[in-house]
């Protein structure tokens, strides 16, 4: 004997609501608090802000903002070379500002620079034009941008187009202070790092579109001793800039140990 069982409709739940604590549920009649909710900026990666960049590769970080009028740009590496270049994209096919940076030992010395973006929205490329086996860590912040203190500021000395300036440093400095700018006119420059006859420790080619709109502070290392940097004016006799190099950081405990002969002396005529 056959049994028909006749279809019925099933009994349909209503769909799980989730409720947070303080907040009144969808549907249910009544005003909404807005104390509980609040708004900011996350960052997307809060303990590792550093982006490696492998050889040949390129990484970008926009900047939307018109608030964001200043960038610093930190490369390093775990102690090889370093070559990159740097662009600043504003709109498009417009590049106010690029530069080549070369460094010996990514460790020792990182490149670190302030980047004007006034105007936004600007956009910052890294590229990194080593190697495969030479990768580097790139780090671009907008918060907390280190300035340029009263004593750059106000030691900037003029040099004309095609001309030099060198400035040599204590082996106590640790690190200085380079501020390049002009009066609106475009600067090209180049800042060596030298640490012995001819002996590049870094190298940074630069490229600004307004040297009063858009100037350039770097930040150079400077461990042991013997450093000079050396400023170049690529730029034609129609165009100088001012230059500002003054010592950033300085080591105390090596002063006193120079103090007490803890330094090399080269020659044997010291107390002559």
């Amino acid at each position: 004997m056959l049994s028909f069982f006749v279809a019925s409709p099933s009994l349909r739940m209503a769909p799980p609501v989730m409720q947070m604590q303080g907040v009144t549920p969808v549907g249910v009649a009544g005003p909404v608090s807005t104390n509980d909710f609040q708004g900011g900026v996350v960052p997307t990666k809060p303990f590792a802000s550093a982006i490696l960049v492998q050889g040949g590769s390129l990484r970008t970080w926009s900047y939307r903002s018109p608030a964001v009028e200043q960038v610093q740009v930190v490369l390093s590496t775990e102690g090889r070379p370093l070559d990159a270049d740097i662009e600043l994209w504003h709109g498009p096919d417009n590049t106010p500002c690029k530069m080549r940076v070369y460094v010996e030992n990514g460790l020792l010395r990182p490149f670190n620079a302030v980047i004007e973006t006034p105007r936004g929205p600007n956009t910052v490329a890294i590229r990194n034009i080593g190697q495969l086996e030479f990768p580097l860590a790139a780090e671009v912040v907008a918060q907390n941008v280190d300035q340029p203190s009263q004593e750059c500021l106000s030691s900037s000395m003029t040099i004309q187009g095609g001309a030099l300036r060198t400035y040599p440093f204590d082996p106590s400095v640790d690190s200085v202070q380079v501020l390049l700018k002009t009066d609106g006119r475009p600067l090209n420059a180049r800042i060596e790092l030298l640490q012995g006859p001819n002996n590049n420790k870094q190298v940074i080619e630069l490229y600004t579109e307004d040297g009063l709109d858009r100037p350039f502070l770097c930040f150079l290392e400077t461990p042991g001793s013997g450093n000079v940097v050396r400023v170049v004016n690529t730029a034609p006799v129609e165009f100088p800039m001012t230059a500002a190099v003054v010592a950033n950081s300085i080591n105390n405990e090596m002063t006193s140990n120079a103090i007490y002969g803890g330094d090399v002396v080269i020659g044997g005529d010291v107390g002559w």
